[in-house]
């Protein structure tokens, strides 16, 4: 058995907010809700549900990186593979309205696995990865 849709819920904190910044930020559109409890999102293809929580509180709470070729990546994060057109334009969106955790960069450079890739936060600080894979088979 395979599925080609994944489904990821997380705090959302303020629902208003973070749901505004995934459709406007990110692009993202809206799937079914219940008011005031949860709202999905149709993350490129895939089931992302923000639950509403008690905010987080700062982005400089203690996080865990990892260390991974060419840089130490924020652990948990979620994220998503795009297109090229897609990766500027939401690097783009990004760059121009709350900017970046972790600043676009090239990873595994020369090897089938080089991507760009750069990571954001939402504004319930829940991190998330944005790439675009040179070889889009991989």
């Amino acid at each position: 058995m395979s599925s080609n849709r994944f489904h990821l819920a997380v705090e959302a904190g303020s629902l208003p907010i973070t749901v505004a910044w995934y459709q406007q930020v990110l692009g993202c559109t809206l799937d079914m809700a219940e008011e005031g409890k949860w709202q999905d999102i149709d993350f490129w293809g895939n089931e992302l549900t923000l639950h509403a929580s008690e905010p987080r509180v700062g982005k400089s709470r203690d996080r865990n990186r990892h260390s991974v070729e060419m840089g130490d990546v924020c652990v948990p994060h979620f994220g998503v593979h795009l297109t090229m057109q897609d990766y500027l334009k939401v690097r783009a969106s990004v760059e121009a309205n709350n900017g970046f955790l972790d600043t676009p960069y090239v990873r595994f450079e020369g090897t089938d696995y080089q991507q760009e890739t750069f990571f954001v936060e939402d504004p319930n600080f829940n991190v998330l990865e944005i790439k675009h894979m040179t070889d889009a088979t991989k």
